[in-house]
């Protein structure tokens, strides 16, 4: 079974992503903050991560780029998730380097597609 992380501080959204990944058949981890996500991969081993781009304590900007700095976390795919402007969206991610990007509010059925081509 594959293991998912979805850091995002907004409870709703977590709860909904939860219920959905698992009826989906994925294992599901939580982090409210970018240091809990931290924390949680380097303990777990995970498959993709579902990575806020606003948190409190660490943003997702920087979880994603101390994961691309490291040797053990580096190869684990991120979708970023945000509520900012699409274009807003696209030019984060290319500025970090990835195409794996997700707006909020998101179409669940579109998100678990780009979850099982990437997985």
């Amino acid at each position: 079974m594959k293991k998912i992380l979805i850091a995002d501080d907004e409870v709703d959204i977590l709860k909904v992503l939860v219920f959905r990944m698992k009826k989906a058949g994925y294992e599901i981890l939580t982090a409210y903050n970018g240091e809990e996500a931290l924390n949680i991969l380097n303990k777990e081993q995970i498959d993709l991560v579902l990575l806020d781009l606003r948190m409190p304590i660490l943003d997702g900007a920087a979880v994603f780029k101390i994961m691309k700095s490291s040797d053990n976390l580096k190869n684990i795919p991120i979708i970023l998730l945000s509520a900012n402007s699409p274009t807003e969206l696209e030019n984060k991610a290319k500025e970090l380097g990835t195409e794996h990007y997700q707006l909020k509010p998101f179409d669940y059925n579109e998100l678990l597609q780009k979850i099982k081509e990437i997985l």
